[in-house]
């Protein structure tokens, strides 16, 4: 965070050594395959073998000469060179002796992974880590937590494997690191983390980077979010939280981030008992749930129901254009899914208009010409029938969007009409490339056909949804940032830098 006498750009260094760092000394290091120092260990010699991971890697471990061909140094001070970053899975009662050798050796970074601290009530142990810390001048991300997975860098400290070996010898994918990308995760639980990897990869979305930060006893979200502010990989920030732990500086640094970046923030511990659970989970301290509500609302952050929700929105924001008003169009081959779209959009708070004069004159020389069919419905929704073609969809999009009072489209493209290819997928997009107004589609089902057409267009840059509700909550976030922008006035600089990067099919 930006503290008086301490620049951004100090700032911003003293938290690049977890990402960047030149040296990494993994304490707690082993032999046995079954522990989390050998898996944490593992994932950096095996990144420093593919050349990823291009900084000097120490095993540090008394009971051990040499771990995965590296030598193993007895304690932190026994290594003769500089160390920017540790990496602690040792028991928790000598962690701060672990801190105050790694004081001695200035250390820049530490990454708590052990846990045994506040989060089971022994807070006083925390506290003699935070003060041989400070003292030392090292920042420290955790306890109680799984720490940092950058794939640019080769830092991962996830003690979790990636692959694990069934009975039957085949070898599964477990614990996914998934493909680089512009959205960053960070979260304050790590087994909500560990499941954010594997959807974030399963929807193949791209991470920019993976932060847990567990009992926060110094890094905190606030320090996070302010480091992503100048982060460039970085688009979207995705945010697990139990609780804030100084709500004005939260609201400060949220504040600038969301000028530039989306936040989309879950947060758990709503009712008492949620609030009970997280106390002894990460050692969270409960707060009046419309606290944090008002909290976000002021801060420009988009609060979230649930996990679906919650990377539902995430994926919208990452790949569209916040929407410049909240009257959108809905452009649909089935009627009963057209209603629906209708309907959650309108709960939602958006609107959905007929047409200019200019549109409906234009849907209805499509009529005559027989270009689109007389029974089609255009007055928004715009209900092409079960009877659609590829170039009908193309060429409506094209209309609803070239509307100057829509703002936004809803496709619902159901992939059994007969007379649907997948040329519409690639059609549709051309014509969104032309516009900076955000789009998001829907295709109904689980078969092959409904699981390629989503994939698809998610690869295109249009996020896809399996239902016309989640469709619709995905166009409301947009809606909202789009509203925050606007308020704030930087709505323009967040068009230009889509209109740079927008995917634009080939010719």
């Amino acid at each position: 965070m930006e503290k008086i006498g301490i620049s951004v750009e100090e700032s911003i260094q003293k938290l690049d050594a977890f990402f960047n760092p030149r040296s990494v000394a993994v304490i707690g290091a082993t032999k046995k395959v079954d522990k989390a120092g050998h898996v944490i260990f593992k994932n950096f010699a095996a990144n420093k073998q593919r050349g990823v991971f291009k900084g000097e890697l120490y095993p540090v471990n008394p009971s051990e000469d040499s771990i995965l061909g590296f030598k193993c140094y007895p304690s932190i001070t026994s290594i003769p060179n500089e160390i920017d970053l540790i990496v602690v899975i040792v028991p928790a009662k000598i962690v701060p002796s672990i801190m105050e050798e790694a004081a001695t050796k200035k250390v820049k970074g530490a990454i708590i992974i052990s846990s045994g601290f506040k989060e089971v009530g022994n807070k006083e142990l925390e506290d003699q880590v935070v003060e041989v810390a400070k003292k030392g001048g090292i920042r420290v991300l955790g306890p109680n937590c799984l720490g940092i997975y950058y794939s640019k860098t080769g830092v991962d400290t996830l003690f979790l494997p990636e692959t694990k070996t069934l009975t039957t010898g085949d070898e599964v994918v477990a614990t996914p690191r998934p493909m680089p990308g512009n959205i960053a995760m960070i979260t304050q639980s790590g087994a909500f983390g560990v499941a954010a990897l594997d959807y974030l990869t399963g929807r193949q979305m791209g991470v920019s980077k993976f932060v847990s930060f567990g009992n926060k006893c110094d890094v905190t979200e606030s320090d996070i979010l302010h480091y992503l502010l100048h982060d460039k990989e970085t688009k979207v920030i995705l945010v697990y939280l139990e609780d804030i732990k100084d709500g004005r500086e939260f609201i400060r640094i949220a504040k600038k981030v969301t000028a530039r970046k989306a936040v989309v923030i879950i947060k758990s511990g709503k009712s008492a008992a949620g609030a009970r659970a997280a106390t002894s989970h990460t050692g969270a301290i409960a707060g009046s749930d419309k606290i944090y509500d008002a909290a976000f609302t002021q801060s420009g952050v988009i609060r979230t129901r649930d996990m679906e929700e919650f990377f539902d929105i995430g994926k919208a924001l990452a790949m569209q254009p916040p929407a410049l008003g909240k009257n959108i169009g809905i452009l649909t081959d089935a009627g009963g899914p057209g209603v629906m779209t209708v309907d959650e959009s309108e709960l939602l708070g958006l609107t959905v208009e007929h047409f200019s004069e200019g549109t409906s004159r234009k849907f209805e020389e499509l009529k005559e010409k027989g270009v689109i069919l007389k029974i089609a419905a255009t007055s928004n929704p715009v209900d092409l029938t079960g009877s659609v073609t590829d170039e009908m969809f193309e060429i409506s999009a094209n209309i609803m969007f070239e509307d100057k009072d829509i703002y936004g489209i809803i496709l619902l493209g159901l992939h059994h009409m007969p007379g649907l290819r997948e040329k519409y997928i690639d059609g549709t997009v051309k014509v969104a490339s032309k516009f900076c107004k955000p789009i998001v589609m829907c295709d109904i089902g689980e078969t092959e056909m409904a699981l390629y057409t989503r994939s698809r267009f998610d690869k295109l840059g249009i996020p896809s949804y399996a239902s016309p509700e989640d469709a619709a909550r995905a166009m409301k976030a947009l809606v909202t940032y789009g509203a925050y922008l606007i308020k704030n006035g930087c709505i323009e600089e967040h068009l230009a830098e889509f209109d740079k990067k927008r995917i634009v099919p080939k010719q």
